[in-house]
């Protein structure tokens, strides 16, 4: 049987950092519970919508920063949470997400889409580390990258 399934990150802010993955990934950040707000609202106005929400809901002045979560538009992508918690990252991750932006290119092709990817993504906060270069037949080549928080990525 099938299971649904969502993708949990731990951070220090996880609204900045749900900020960036929705940039990152062309998703949205979640709508508070009965917001009715639609897809297309700036994240800018969901995440005041969630203050105003946590505040309401009588979450502490110090918390409603403590999660987030973002959703694939268009329903088929897993939903991403994002936790707060005390500790900083310490070691590398043993689970990564690989961001598919170059899917049906090759060689060249491939990593110019790949490297544009990448300066979107510096430009939002990533970092990057490595880049592989293609070895055939093993791999088609890929840049590892780390978001703002430090969590690895893979562009592929």
């Amino acid at each position: 049987m099938r299971r649904e399934f969502q993708v949990t990150f731990d951070a220090a802010d996880p609204v900045s950092l749900g900020l960036f993955w929705a940039e990152a990934l062309g998703y949205v950040i979640d709508p508070p519970p009965g917001s009715g707000l639609p897809p297309e609202t700036p994240a800018g106005e969901v995440v005041e919508a969630w203050m105003a929400f946590l505040t309401g809901a009588g979450v502490p002045a110090d918390r409603p920063r403590s999660a987030s979560a973002i959703v694939d538009p268009t329903g088929v992508g897993p939903r991403v949470i994002l936790q707060q918690v005390p500790e900083p990252k310490s070691a590398k991750n043993r689970v990564h997400l690989d961001v598919r932006a170059a899917q049906g290119l090759e060689g060249e092709e491939r990593m110019a889409a790949l490297e544009q990817e990448c300066q979107r993504l510096v430009a939002l906060g990533a970092s990057r580390r490595q880049r592989f270069d293609p070895a055939p037949p093993m791999s088609a080549g890929f840049i590892v990258m780390w978001d703002p928080e430090g969590n690895e990525f893979c562009l592929d």
